[in-house]
């Protein structure tokens, strides 16, 4: 089962990711964690994001394309994997199409978790304060569901359009939501 997580920033694909990780006994994979990993490993796609990195600029499609073609052939993906934080445009879910079908593999599902953007300033908020984090302001949160909704919402129309984004109530309880998830996943 391969799985792509869509929603606004605190809409909880970290938390359900976890979930899914469990039940299915498939890997959770991030972008953000790919490129930490591959850096510390110092591998040759590693050290070429550092270089980008180091110079403050952005870590370039290719270079996140080749990580995630390394990853998803791994032994532990054989039977899926969920990708979390990308694609996060357009262009990124095009390239991971193409580079799907050249590994013969095709996504199964997008879950597009669904929050109210006031539910997301106030989730992220709590999580501020529970983790002291004080990049988590009302303003950056709702410039960051700004920037969701311009670059990424049109990914899951992009996946609505190949039929297999499901959209995934993200309110009330933990476990009501992976209720949900796990109804959407039979089909």
């Amino acid at each position: 089962m391969r799985i792509v997580l869509l929603g606004a920033p605190g809409s909880g694909k970290g938390t359900q990711a976890k979930f899914l990780v469990e039940k299915h006994n498939i890997p959770h994979i991030s972008t953000g964690d790919l490129l930490r990993g591959a850096i510390a490993a110092q591998t040759a796609l590693g050290l070429a994001a550092k270089e980008v990195m180091d110079k403050g600029n952005l870590v370039s499609d290719d270079i996140v394309l080749g990580m995630l073609k390394e990853r998803v052939t791994q032994e532990d993906a054989k039977n899926g994997f969920i990708l979390d934080g990308f694609p996060r445009n357009l262009a990124q879910a095009e390239m991971l199409e193409a580079l799907l079908k050249e590994l013969d593999m095709a996504l199964d599902h997008a879950l597009l978790i669904e929050v109210n953007p006031d539910e997301v300033v106030e989730r992220i908020a709590k999580r501020a304060e529970i983790e002291g984090r004080s990049d988590d302001t009302e303003e950056v949160v709702r410039n960051r569901l700004n920037v969701y909704k311009e670059q990424t919402a049109p990914v899951a129309e992009y996946y609505k359009n190949q039929n297999i984004v499901t959209e995934i109530m993200g309110t009330g309880t933990i476990e009501d939501v992976q209720e949900r998830i796990e109804a959407a996943l039979r089909f």
